[in-house]
């Protein structure tokens, strides 16, 4: 299942939400309309998060069904609601910290924004309990807003070559395609939220980049 939504006029939804099997954490401040859209759609039950006070959700957290990554800049009680909801947690303590916009992980593997100090890459792995490798995707350095991974397929940004799209496959152990979102932006991690039961896509999404972000992401 898929549903067009928005956040408050904002077709950017992936930069607001995270999602895995279970739970979908989700910016404050939306109508119960649309909460109730998104759980709907995504097959989850819905935590309202912040993090460092602000409602980037996605853009600041990565997460899978063992675990999830966070912005250093998340606070005690935003890592406690994680936790809450059965994750293990780790803080990203890099100065490229914007851990949604920069690991794109499903679970079977996670790739990282190639500058991610070495250092943090155990933690990495043992937090989200698979393999991590640094790259990019289309030469674009925010793995997290190149593509939209979950456990049945790959979305990626438009300029992937189909070389790319055969290491990814083999990578995440899904099938990989390219596609846009929101009328033409290829930053697909930007306006798509995703799991194997559906997804969430931002209004402005044409007919035709819905079929292929379905076809990808086997929402069917």
């Amino acid at each position: 299942m898929f549903k067009l939504l928005d956040f408050n006029g904002n077709s950017h939804v992936g930069v607001f939400a995270r999602t895995n099997g279970s739970v979908t954490f989700i910016q404050r401040f939306l109508t119960e309309r649309v909460y109730g859209e998104v759980a709907e759609a995504l097959g989850t039950k819905l935590m309202q998060l912040t993090i460092g006070g602000g409602n980037l959700v996605g853009s600041m957290l990565a997460a899978n069904s063992h675990g999830a990554v966070i912005s250093s800049m998340a606070d005690d009680d935003e890592i406690a609601l994680l936790e809450g909801a059965g994750l293990k947690v780790v803080r990203l303590h890099d100065r490229i910290n914007a851990a949604g916009n920069n690991i794109l992980c499903n679970d079977h593997a996670a790739l990282a924004h190639p500058e991610i100090k070495e250092k943090h890459l155990l933690k990495i792995e043992e937090t989200l309990g698979v393999p991590v490798r640094l790259g990019s995707i289309a030469g674009v350095n925010t793995v997290g807003t190149a593509g939209v991974v979950t456990n049945k397929g790959l979305l990626c940004h438009a300029k992937t070559t189909d070389e790319e799209l055969e290491k990814f496959s083999a990578f995440f152990n899904v099938e990989a395609k390219i596609g846009t979102v929101n009328h033409g932006i290829p930053f697909v991690g930007a306006g798509v939220v995703a799991n194997e039961k559906g997804a969430v896509i931002g209004t402005k999404t044409t007919g035709i980049e819905l079929g292929r972000i379905e076809e990808a992401l086997k929402l069917y």
